[in-house]
């Protein structure tokens, strides 16, 4: 739905060279407010149907981005869980390592002490 305002150049014109203003900034003014009032009505305006359907895609998007919400948390939730494991054996192998070490330590002081006595 587009408005149509009535603006008369002329008199607006022969308004602006009465109060003194010469005629070729009258009617450059003139031409500018013209411009301005056609372009400030030539927009449409959203209607209430143009408002449903915003809404309605605003609805559908509100339950998608739910929807990957689900998502990141059930990933992040599998995520996590598998580092729990990860950690878990590492943990198992780090103390593996440091029996082996402390083995190899004790072994290696035995077979000094041993040379030595």
């Amino acid at each position: 739905m587009t408005m149509t305002i009535q603006f008369d150049t002329l008199r607006y014109v022969e308004k602006l060279r009465s109060a003194g203003m010469p005629e070729a900034h009258a009617k450059a003014s003139a031409e500018a407010l013209s411009t301005v009032l056609e372009q400030s009505t030539s927009t449409t305006l959203a209607t209430k149907e143009d408002i449903s359907v915003l809404k309605e895609d605003l609805g559908k998007v509100r339950t998608e981005v739910s929807a990957l919400r689900n998502d990141l948390d059930i990933k992040t939730s599998e995520l996590r869980s598998e580092f729990r494991s990860e950690f878990t054996q590492i943990r198992a192998d780090m103390k593996l390592m440091h029996w082996m070490l402390a083995t190899s330590v004790v072994t290696g002081l035995s077979l000094f002490a041993k040379s030595f006595f």
